[in-house]
């Protein structure tokens, strides 16, 4: 098993984390758990996207903003 692990390119005690965080899952916990990840990545993006979008603003406006 620690063969395939490494073959993969994952440490042993990444493989062993996931499998104590994620091993008791069921399948629609997991979809549901990636479906969160993917979402939280998009509104920390958006987030970044504001608060420069913000700060250029601030920029133009003499920072009387």
């Amino acid at each position: 098993m620690a063969d395939a692990i490494r073959a993969s390119g994952v440490t042993e005690i990444a493989y062993y984390r996931w499998r104590k965080e994620l091993g008791g899952f069921k399948s629609d916990q997991t979809r549901l758990m990636k479906e969160l990840e993917t979402k939280s990545q998009q509104m920390r993006r958006a987030i970044a996207y504001f608060t420069l979008d913000k700060l250029i603003l601030q920029e133009a406006a003499g920072g009387n903003l």
